[in-house]
């Protein structure tokens, strides 16, 4: 089970250990759950859970919680909810809770201060009228009333799309509010895609795909891949991918993997890129993601296989590429940002031969 601290998770529940609110009888609706020590209380056995990235929904799963998708949900005397940072998002999220919860039930949201919880305590007054709050942790926990003819239905109805998938600026993708990078093509990601050489070939992988932008220009700058797997953790981001990529899904083998990669690879490939995260929903730096994609990626390569990876300029991952490949080359430092290729070794024995090849 995770040991990391949640303090909106511990927050969310403060109106109940208070007095302020009662647990209600049956199932009670969890949107965008994650796992806890809060959890841990005998009486939220009933939760039902709803979570798109994989490791919360894996350590919820093996907590026992009951996870359930999207086109599963029906309604609830209680809907709780641990709200994103982006406005459109965290909208929805509202709507979306306020459609599920039982007629006079309530809808329990909690955020961060500093992620915008006043803002979407006053989001939820607009769609419910009466809203109360607490303050905890740095964070606020705010909840409806009971829900009943006061809710304003024609802004439940509007707001319940604002995180649709739309297309973006490069009108060959679709995309959606919430994900990383959403709403335009990531500066890193198109700084690899224009660094990957023509001459890759073979099974290819892109970790951490996201909405498909760099498994789309790999395809299209490399003929000789002859199949490519997309791995991702947030299965809002790998639905948007397998729709991006439909045109090469007639004239190659594609498959698609809500996984998390931390937890490592089953096949194994001659080509791997990747823009790998390198931070959490705290937004602080988390250089052992990387690490351990890139160690993954090792594990996952065939003897000569090709890593190809960008990541901002500061993250110390040139220690873990020289542990574990033969050749490495700094291909590209631009932008506060570094593109760097890697080959397994071929044979047993461990190469350090390590190049710099700056372009400006």
């Amino acid at each position: 089970m995770s040991n990391r601290t949640d303090p909106a998770l511990d927050a969310l529940f403060l109106p109940f250990q208070s007095g302020a609110l009662h647990w209600p009888k049956g199932e009670v609706l969890f949107l965008r759950a994650r796992y806890g020590a809060a959890l841990n209380d005998p009486q939220l056995s009933t939760l039902v859970c709803e979570q798109s990235f994989k490791p919360d929904a894996q350590l919820l799963s093996n907590a026992g919680f009951k996870l359930i998708q999207a086109e599963q949900l029906t309604s609830y005397p209680l809907v709780l909810i641990l709200l994103p940072r982006q406005r459109d998002e965290a909208r929805a999220l509202l709507a979306r809770a306020i459609r599920h919860t039982q007629p006079g039930g309530r809808v329990v949201a909690c955020l961060g201060n500093n992620e915008g919880a006043r803002s979407s305590e006053a989001d939820l007054k607009q769609l419910i009228g009466s809203v109360s709050n607490l303050s905890k942790h740095k964070c606020r926990v705010f909840w409806s009333a009971p829900i009943d003819t006061q809710v304003n239905q024609p802004l439940v109805n509007a707001w319940s799309q604002l995180d649709a998938p739309r297309s973006i600026a490069d009108p060959r993708f679709v995309s959606r509010p919430g994900l990383f990078a959403w709403d335009r093509i990531d500066q890193a990601s198109a700084l690899l895609a224009a660094h990957l050489p023509h001459t890759l070939s073979g099974q290819a992988a892109d970790l951490g795909a996201g909405f498909g932008y760099l498994s789309v220009e790999l395809l299209k700058r490399c003929p000789n891949i002859t199949g490519l797997d997309l791995y991702e953790a947030e299965a809002r981001a790998l639905h948007l991918a397998e729709q991006n990529l439909r045109a090469q899904a007639l004239r190659i083998p594609l498959q698609f993997y809500w996984h998390d990669v931390t937890q490592g690879l089953a096949q194994r490939y001659q080509v791997i890129i990747t823009n790998p995260p390198f931070h959490t929903q705290s937004r602080a730096d988390r250089p052992d993601i990387g690490k351990r994609f890139i160690a993954v990626a090792a594990e996952a390569l065939l003897p000569g296989g090709q890593l190809w990876l960008v990541a901002n300029r500061h993250l110390p991952y040139e220690e873990i590429l020289s542990e574990r490949f033969g050749v490495i080359q700094t291909v590209a430092q631009q932008d506060g940002f570094k593109i760097i290729a890697a080959i397994k070794n071929s044979t047993p024995e461990r190469s350090t031969r390590t190049q710099h090849r700056q372009r400006q």
